[in-house]
């Protein structure tokens, strides 16, 4: 179910509807927490958020969840270039 909330997601995120795929990536980092797919899910949770609202502060926050939740995952990496 994770991976098909994650391509949903993805899909809106490539028609640039922004705040649904927030919801989408959302609901795979919240609700499927343990899958293989969270960590990318709250990554591109927090890149759609911030493109919806255009608001630097939803980067940061992504990278104190990924590197609290999922430190050791690539995703938290990528994100580490937010944490300034």
């Amino acid at each position: 179910m994770a991976q098909l909330e994650l391509g949903l997601a993805k899909l809106a995120f490539r028609q640039k509807d922004y705040s649904q795929a927030e919801r989408w990536f959302h609901s795979v980092c919240e609700t499927h927490g343990e899958a293989t797919a969270a960590p990318e899910a709250c990554y591109w949770e927090g890149v759609a958020a911030y493109k919806a609202a255009n608001e630097p502060k939803h980067l940061k926050e992504t990278y104190r969840k990924l590197s609290k939740r999922y430190p050791d995952s690539e995703w938290a990496k990528k994100a580490s270039v937010w944490a300034g």
